[in-house]
């Protein structure tokens, strides 16, 4: 089970190259490349192209946040272990707004200021009922000139 961007292993001991990750092992603070060839892109994915982030990239993780659910107390929220699977609405609504907001702790701007973007990978249905699959995964992302630094605190 897992989400994420399927790439080709680019193999070698060049880190330059890329490394292919599991999703299951991002953390924050570490880019990817994006996939370029369309064949490669899935609906479920179990892997990312890793890069220092000092190599030309598009994606840089900035969050994982675990999924909650609202409890009968307003504002009371509980961890989703037992929960069945919410449905990818309610978790695309979780992750917007939860990748929102932890978007200006990490680059230093609210998202609406900011001159990227930001996309999230959802715990794939499979994964929920597996157990193992209750966090969203944040990314800050670039669609024109592809970054070579991190964005932490650059508030752009």
């Amino acid at each position: 089970g897992g989400c994420s961007w399927v790439s080709g292993l680019f193999g070698g001991s060049n880190p330059d190259k890329g490394v292919a990750v599991s999703v299951f092992d991002v953390a924050v603070g570490d880019c990817f490349q994006t996939i370029t060839d369309q064949k490669d892109v899935r609906a479920e994915l179990s892997s990312l192209t890793k890069v220092p982030c000092t190599v030309p990239h598009q994606q840089e993780a900035y969050a994982i946040i675990q999924y909650t659910t609202t409890g009968a107390a307003p504002g009371a929220t509980t961890p989703a272990a037992d929960a069945a699977f919410p449905g990818q609405t309610v978790l695309d609504t979780f992750a917007k707004g939860a990748c929102a907001t932890a978007y200006t702790d990490y680059v230093g701007v609210t998202y609406l200021d900011s001159q990227y973007y930001f996309t999230y990978l959802l715990p794939s249905a499979r994964g929920w009922q597996q157990g193992d699959d209750r966090s969203v995964v944040c990314f800050v992302i670039t669609t024109g000139r592809p970054l070579t630094a991190t964005v932490k605190g650059t508030k752009e």
